[in-house]
């Protein structure tokens, strides 16, 4: 049995009627102090959780440390972490009814269903353990809420559910809440190539390296439709709730499904990303390496990372991870650092099936037919009971479309469903790299989602070192979907010792942002790693800004991992130097753009018109001049690359007078946004600013299902944002101008001086809108501001706000309080020699009444030993994490007496 216990500091000192009662209040003193006795714990633990809500868990164990780990988490985002784990085994119906069934059957296609063995050994050492270690502290918390239902976060009151315990494969088996790849873009390609030929299809998407595709034999294009990816958007989505006509998604941006066509969903997914660059000593202005990492992902609440210190003998790592996985992916471990960006493997492929016209269960297969693998799932349903579901497996994977007319079926053969490759899971084989070979290594077996990892340690090393799990493909590219008769197989995984890497550059920096990234004499039409990448532009302001400044410092990185410099915006108007118009608003207008540096913040008025002249007229524009109408309505905006390479180089594709077109485009376009400007924030042009329009907003997922008073405490802002999708303070933003994907999380590490390391994760670190930690740190966000990622002890003990205290069970008496003094002697918790001597003498006379029944001497002689606790905390003799669990047990053993 689980027993929940809780005591302030305050009554730490009273005579308590029984040992089982809470605490009246959620925070009731500065430095409120909690005890729990939880049953899975091997030895007590200490959570330090800081002024700005990030936990520092502290464990004589690894075991415990990740059983703390679980159980923080719980506390802090149980609904998160539970909808998690529910939607990616396909167990929405159970809660949500059977509006969910399809997505649950397609949640269950992509989960993993290999062997376990392999599975658990593919990672880093013992990594069953921890995951094991890590559920157990989940699903402690969750038995303290039902023994008491008042810690029931409220959002499953609102819909009407309760927690599930978790298994440690949970953790593992859920892949698609990873990062896909290009199965989206392999259909889109071969329908514009299918019906708009390769010149458009080379402004929907430019590939890089620069490379020409070319249709894979036996692949019939008139077979691929948009429809075929309707499980697939349903197996990698998040969860949406609709109420009275409202949807809102709670998910990660980048697997959402968005609105538009499935072009504009692809530019939309494409221009999200990450930072991350390592500075070498001589060009760090600490003249100690620095490491900087930002990702992007979607700007929610809760945000999807989450920062935890985990200390343990052989352990003392701190950073950000997400909340659903033992461990930390970004962050450092006292000797190195290491943060991620996405390196663009291409790990997934489209299979295209001729299925057996008198059983479309059969598909060819190297000239016979092959028989697909039927798996029968039970879901249960609210309301309804259990339905039965079939789900069918090709030898290269998930079935997800069957198109019974043309005799024609679909698979995905994904690396994210092979043995080791749940997302950055990985992470537990790096994080105690203490030197650049050890994290080589451990990089070498990094699987999903592909990424650049840089490197920096106390050696003064930096380094950059991309994994993934990279699929050989000798006789095709991967662009485009394949037949699946057999002549179209993956030969294995490339060597991950074939990826390129770099370490200690003469420049004296290394960075990546999501870029085509690969090094100039990388043999890629060999290894064909990827031909899909982000736009250059915010790599392109980093090493500006790296090249520009003899030294980088701290404040330096944080300035730069939230600068709005665009640009797309100092290209284009550096267009307009010889641009007039016979209209004099857009004169004063390019004027305005003229003057501007290119710097997207809150308060420019020239960046507001340049963000709507741009993303909502210009983009279009050159589209609509240089394709025909029905070409340019099915890619949308096309290739930002594309298109600003177009208007800085005009050619043939505008007509006889390029230039004199493509001005004609900027005037014609700049008028039009220039309207929509006047409609949107009044004619005077001075007066406009781009936070006027852009801002940050968090609408809770549940927030339109409870009242207004309870909506207001659950959503967060608005406040005015800068930036853009463009900018290296990535900034993406939807048609109203609210914020959607950017750095909720950032980390900047002084490597060697680790507590001068900053970081920031808004809204804030809990999932609970009654905690004070719920949005505390969305202003400072907004505002680009860091708060400090504190290390040492000392530092934390200064710094900490709440003190949680875990226990084992034990038994209530004077030995099990004696094994307590033992372990804390052990765990060096006395300064005094003599301390703990002192206090077991006191617990051997307690033994010894207990055992003679003799309850008034048990409580004289407790009441000893809580002064003797009282004289040894005054004189420093012992730690006050061994006195405050002392103290509780004493008076617990009192009352039991009393």
């Amino acid at each position: 049995m689980n027993k929940k216990k809780v005591i302030p500091i305050a009554l730490v000192c009273l005579l308590f009627i029984t040992p089982f009662f809470s605490s009246a209040s959620s925070d009731p003193y500065p430095n409120d102090i909690t005890l729990h006795e939880l049953e899975g714990l091997e030895k007590p633990a200490e959570i330090l959780v800081d002024e700005w809500g990030i936990p520092h868990i502290y464990a004589s164990s690894t075991d415990d440390v990740y059983f703390a780990q679980g159980f923080n988490v719980a506390r802090d985002r149980l609904w998160q972490i539970d909808l998690w784990r529910k939607n990616g085994l396909g167990e929405l119906s159970e809660v949500l009814g059977p509006e969910y069934i399809e997505q649950d059957k397609a949640k269950r296609l992509f989960l993993y269903r290999g062997d376990m063995e392999e599975e658990w050994d593919a990672y880093g050492p013992d990594t069953e353990e921890i995951v094991t270690s890590f559920t157990d502290g989940i699903n402690a918390y969750i038995e303290m809420i039902e023994e008491d239902p008042d810690l029931l976060p409220e959002e499953f009151k609102v819909l009407d559910y309760e927690p599930s315990k978790w298994e440690p494969e949970d953790v593992v088996r859920i892949r698609s809440h990873g990062l896909t790849r290009n199965v989206n873009n392999e259909v889109a390609r071969a329908l514009t190539l299918r019906e708009h030929g390769e010149e458009v299809e080379s402004v929907r998407k430019r590939l890089q390296p620069e490379w020409e595709t070319t249709v894979p034999e036996g692949l019939d294009l008139d077979d691929i439709s948009e429809d075929i990816l309707e499980t697939y958007r349903l197996g990698t989505r998040g969860v949406s709730f609709d109420n009275a006509g409202n949807e809102i998604a709670f998910e990660d941006i980048e697997t959402q499904l968005t609105a538009g066509n499935l072009n504009d969903q692809i530019e939309y997914e494409s221009a999200l990303g990450s930072n991350n660059w390592v500075i070498s000593p001589e060009k760090s202005e600490t003249g100690r390496p620095i490491m900087a990492d930002d990702p992007h992902r979607a700007v929610d609440v809760p945000s999807l990372r989450y920062i935890t210190h985990l200390s343990a003998p052989g352990l003392d790592v701190i950073g950000g991870g997400e909340p659903v996985l033992p461990g930390i992916s970004i962050g450092h471990n006292g000797t190195s650092a290491w943060g991620l960006t996405i390196f663009s493997i291409d790990q997934e492929d489209l299979y295209v099936y001729e299925t057996n016209p008198d059983n479309p269960s059969e598909y060819q297969y190297e000239g016979d037919w092959e028989e697909m693998t039927s798996i029968t799932e039970e879901i249960e349903v609210k309301g309804v009971g259990e339905k039965v579901e079939e789900l069918e497996f090709t030898r290269h994977g998930p079935v997800i479309y069957k198109d019974k007319e043309n005799n024609r079926a679909f698979a995905v053969k994904a690396a994210w469903l092979e043995p080791g490759m749940a997302p950055y899971l990985g992470g537990l084989s790096y994080m105690g790299a203490e030197s650049w070979d050890e994290f080589y290594e451990a990089m070498n077996k990094w699987g999903s989602p592909s990424e650049n990892q840089v490197y920096a340690d106390v050696n003064g090393d930096i380094g950059w070192k991309p994994g993934g799990l990279t699929p050989v493909r000798e006789n095709w590219d991967g662009l485009l979907p394949v037949p699946g008769d057999g002549t179209y197989e993956w030969d294995g995984f490339l060597d991950q010792n074939k990826l390129p890497y770099e370490l200690n550059p003469e420049r004296g920096w290394i960075g990546t942002a999501n870029e085509m990234n690969l090094p100039d004499d990388y043999d890629y039409e060999k290894y064909k790693l990827g031909f899909e990448w982000s736009a250059p532009f915010r790599y392109q302001r980093i090493e500006e800004f790296m090249e520009s400044n003899e030294k980088i410092g701290i404040q330096d990185s944080l300035q730069l991992q939230t600068d709005y410099t665009s640009v797309p915006g100092q290209r284009i108007t550096g267009l307009l130097d010889d641009v007039l118009s016979s209209d004099e608003k857009v004169n004063k207008a390019l004027d305005l753009l003229r003057e501007w540096d290119g710097e997207l913040s809150v308060e420019t008025s020239a960046g507001a018109l340049f963000e709507v002249w741009y993303q909502q007229f210009l983009r279009d524009a050159v589209v609509g001049a240089i394709l025909p109408e029905e070409a340019a309505n099915h890619i949308g905006s096309g290739d930002p690359v594309v298109t600003l390479d177009l208007l800085e180089n005009p050619d043939d594709r505008f007509g006889e007078n390029p230039e004199e077109t493509r001005d004609q485009i900027l005037l014609s376009t700049l008028a039009d946004a220039i309207d929509h400007m006047e409609e949107l924030l009044g004619p005077d042009m001075n007066d406009w600013q781009w936070g006027d329009l852009k801002h940050a907003y968090l609408d809770h997922p549940l927030s339109d299902m409870v009242d207004e008073a309870q909506a207001e405490k659950m959503n967060i802002g608005p406040l005015p944002r800068g930036g853009s999708g463009d900018t290296v303070g990535a900034s993406g933003y939807n048609s109203d101008f609210q914020q959607t994907h950017g750095a909720t999380f950032r980390l900047v590490v002084d490597v060697g001086e680790w507590d001068n390391s900053i970081a920031m994760n808004s809204p804030g670190q809990s999932g609970d809108p009654d905690s004070k930690f719920y949005d505390n740190l969305f202003e400072k966000w907004a505002n680009d501001e860091a708060i400090p990622l504190l290390y040492s002890r000392d530092k934390i003990e200064e710094a900490t706000d709440q003190r949680i205290i875990l226990l084992p069970e034990s038994e209530n008496s004077a030995v099990g309080i004696q094994t307590l003094v033992e372990h804390f002697e052990e765990e060096g918790e006395f300064t005094g020699d003599d301390a703990p001597y002192h206090l077991k003498l006191h617990l051997t006379a307690v033994n010894q009444y207990e055992n003679q029944g003799d309850a008034e001497k048990v409580v004289k002689h407790m009441e000893g030993f809580k002064f003797l606790l009282d004289y040894q905390k005054d004189n420093e003799l012992l730690s006050e994490f061994a006195y405050n669990t002392l103290m509780y047990q004493a008076d617990n053993l009192i009352a039991k007496w009393e």
